[in-house]
């Protein structure tokens, strides 16, 4: 047994994935856990272009044996440049935790019913940027009817269909900027143990990333595939091919505690910070991975796999949205 859980994307309806569900998902706004303690904007800026980063996934993670975090969320944002998408570099992303009490005064005590509650509102609480779903710090000044987390994204609403909106009413209109948003659902990951073919599957999966059937290099035009054939030599891709063998559409894997499955040799993380909060040492808790990106339809950024690791204590001294660490590591281009 692996002892290790893999997400899957699913079709859903909007309101399968609002806060009072705690849903995992990718793409869309944030489910945010807390409705009253967001992030600010300043804390959601890529690190290369120092834009709002937008809204890639979340995963709904409790501690239910700990009721300071019964309920428990990890949030990952990630700015949509393609330049600012830097080889084994995670200065795009950025990555939050967010915990609750059973007892709080956002949700009720009991698990919810699994249905539409029509008068759940984020409005109730905090006001969101209208783009990106995040906290929002500015207003648009013709109808005051819509807030904005920053100029940059006050701008491309405008010009994406709020010019005429503009003191009507508004509509359920979804940002070109936001990702498709589909549910994660996790299940236990079954591995089975026959003997694989290394250079086999290697040459499957060459045959994938040809046909446009994979997120990894998926960009990469046919006539420089041949470049890459020294990742036959890359023992850890080979690992990473024959894990996922079984189960290819995974978009995330998850074991607390646990060890991610690189999907390269090098570089991984020589230290791992501890939490900036506590003090306490961080631990890897999941990763994402690169079928998210195919899942998303997103061609233009490129990722290997990206580990997310936690505080091991899950600690609640100071913000309610705690920045954790991620480390981005792509796959191995030894031959270019």
């Amino acid at each position: 047994m692996s002892h290790v859980d893999l997400g899957f994307s699913e079709e859903c309806e909007p309101w399968e994935v609002e806060s009072y569900l705690f849903p995992s998902k990718i793409g869309g706004k944030p489910a945010w856990l807390d409705l009253e303690n967001l992030p600010p904007v300043e804390k959601l800026l890529c690190d290369v272009c120092k834009q709002p980063t937008i809204f890639l996934c979340q995963i709904y993670a409790p501690f239910e044996e700990d009721d300071e975090n019964f309920h428990r969320t990890i949030f990952i944002f990630i700015c949509r440049e393609p330049k600012c998408c830097l080889p084994n570099s995670s200065s795009n992303i950025k990555t939050f935790r967010s915990s609750l009490r059973r007892q709080n005064k956002f949700y009720p005590y009991d698990p919810p019913e699994d249905k539409r509650d029509p008068d759940f509102t984020l409005a109730k609480w905090v006001k969101l940027c209208n783009l990106c779903g995040c906290l929002s710090e500015k207003q648009c000044s013709k109808c005051k009817k819509v807030s904005y987390c920053s100029r940059e994204h006050q701008i491309v609403d405008w010009k994406q269909g709020h010019k005429n909106e503009c003191e009507k009413e508004e509509t359920n209109r979804v940002s070109s900027k936001l990702f498709p948003e589909y549910e994660i659902v996790i299940e236990a990951e079954e591995i089975n143990e026959k003997n694989v073919d290394e250079k086999e599957e290697m040459d499957k999966y060459r045959q994938l990333v040809l046909d446009g059937k994979t997120g990894t290099m998926s960009n990469i035009a046919d006539n420089d595939i041949e470049k890459y054939a020294m990742i036959d030599n890359d023992k850890a891709f080979a690992r990473f091919k024959k894990r996922i063998a079984d189960n290819t559409g995974q978009i995330l894997r998850y074991k607390r505690n646990g060890e991610p499955l690189w999907i390269a040799s090098g570089p991984t993380p020589d230290t791992v910070p501890n939490c900036d909060y506590c003090g306490a040492p961080r631990h890897y808790e999941f990763q994402i991975m690169p079928q998210l990106l195919t899942v998303l339809h997103e061609h233009e950024l490129d990722i290997g796999v990206v580990a997310v690791y936690t505080c091991s204590k899950s600690c609640i001294e100071g913000d309610n949205y705690k920045k954790e660490f991620v480390f981005k590591q792509d796959v191995a281009i030894n031959a270019l």
